[in-house]
């Protein structure tokens, strides 16, 4: 009888609620996603079916399942279900939190599970003040993140923790989330008499990056505006596209996706493939990312990575940003789109970052040696009278506007830094180099 009314009052809670929580898997068996870690010889269900359930942080993408995960782990092992958002509570919740959990495991043994949603966003004063009852076992801890919790999370609390990485839901998992929702009478669509095409809902599942809040939360919507013929819900391309018109692609500009679809788009670049460097250059700027910021790691690139194998690469990344200043969104695209190819298919040097990180270490190992007299300005006569500018050869007085002469400080005398690449028009421009210096004139 208590399971009756338990359960009534759950379906009484759920009404007027979304599809994507009304939906949230009762049990471990009913949770799709995350096979690497749920099931009977997996870390978790080993976890559990040794009756431990240590403290996490769950690490994943929006809609990966972290929340459902948590709770489900807390009524797996028979413990209280405490949630603290970190966007809403501060310090003072968090105690009230701690008291509560300590009381229950003092008088009913009850264990708690506390769940903090968006542990990132938490200050180390938080953060510290959760660690000593992590510690004492009063709460077993669960954190949730889409960030990367070595950046986000205090060491202390880290090294308490064990850290799982979730991933995004591939097509085939979102889609069975979708078939599911469709079928369920009591949570979910199956009342409704829908007729889902297995395309469109792949459909659905391919705008969700991986996402499973927003695939259903897309076929919602999506079933709402969609057509009816003889009584029945006709689910197409059009209505999943309307529903999903207004979605964000999953990049937050100030997090962990950020950072790696940028890792992702100079690497592509740098490996000299020019559809995934337009591929992840889009990604940013369809998510709205200042294509200024975008036109800058270009501008870094084409120095950094294309270098002398082709001078003309930062000319061209230069003039791109010039033109994405002057005309704006949307034309913007195209000479962003343009610089983006040209360094893809450009040769590839790093001499002018191995050069600097070089000489740069030797200023930091040797510290600042002093210029030579011959190559100091001698602007007044006591400056003069001291040899400054004495020896010095102006090479535009010799044949070829060259002169052998050494120009480091006397004590790096004979040293070289630059190395060049055997890549692009860079080889040829040493050996002219080279050339003049064997014969001390122009070739």
């Amino acid at each position: 009888m208590h399971m009756d009314l338990f359960e009534h009052r759950a379906r009484r809670d759920r009404v007027g609620q979304p599809l994507a929580e009304r939906m949230r898997p009762d049990t471990l068996e009913a949770y799709v996603g995350q096979t690497h870690l749920v099931g009977p010889d997996r870390l978790l269900g080993r976890a559990l079916a040794a009756g431990e359930l240590p403290s996490l942080i769950l690490w994943g993408p929006p809609g990966s399942g972290k929340t459902t995960l948590a709770g489900l782990l807390a009524r797996k092992a028979g413990a209280r279900f405490a949630t603290l958002s970190a966007v809403s509570s501060g310090v003072k919740e968090l105690r009230e939190a701690v008291e509560e959990a300590r009381r229950l495991l003092h008088e009913r043994g009850e264990r708690t599970l506390l769940f903090v949603d968006e542990i990132h966003r938490f200050n180390k004063a938080q953060q510290d003040a959760l660690l000593p009852h992590v510690e004492a076992g009063t709460v077993v801890f669960v954190g949730a993140t889409t960030e990367n919790p070595s950046f986000q999370v205090v060491a202390p609390l880290l090294s308490r923790a064990r850290v799982v990485r979730l991933e995004s839901l591939a097509l085939g998992e979102l889609r069975a989330v979708l078939e599911r929702a469709l079928a369920d009478q009591d949570r979910g669509l199956g009342k409704v008499p829908i007729d889902a095409p297995v395309e469109v809902l792949d459909r659905i599942a391919a705008l969700s990056d991986g996402d499973a809040r927003r695939a259903l939360a897309t076929l919602e919507v999506a079933v709402t505006i969609a057509r009816r013929e003889a009584g029945r819900v006709v689910l197409d391309d059009a209505a999943v596209e309307e529903a999903a018109q207004k979605r964000t692609l999953l990049y937050d500009k100030a997090g962990d996706e950020h950072y790696g679809v940028v890792s992702a788009l100079i690497k592509s670049l740098r490996g000299s493939d020019p559809d995934a460097a337009v591929y992840w250059m889009a990604r940013m700027v369809e998510a709205g990312e200042d294509p200024l910021f975008v036109m800058r790691r270009l501008v870094i690139f084409a120095a950094e990575d294309v270098g002398l194998a082709d001078p003309h690469a930062l000319g061209v990344a230069t003039a791109a940003l010039d033109a994405v200043r002057f005309v704006g969104l949307p034309e913007a695209v195209l000479p962003m789109t343009q610089a983006a190819l040209y360094l893809a298919l450009a040769p590839k040097s790093n001499t002018a970052l191995v050069t600097y990180a070089a000489i740069r270490k030797c200023i930091h190992e040797r510290g600042a040696m002093p210029v030579p007299k011959k190559l100091r300005n001698a602007p007044t006569p006591l400056m003069k009278a001291e040899g400054h500018g004495d020896g010095y050869r102006y090479p535009h007085d010799f044949e070829g506007h060259y002169v052998p002469e050494e120009y480091l400080p006397d004590e790096l005398s004979g040293v070289k830094f630059y190395a060049p690449s055997q890549s692009g028009v860079e080889p040829a421009l040493w050996a002219r180099l080279e050339a003049q210096r064997a014969s001390g004139r122009k070739v």
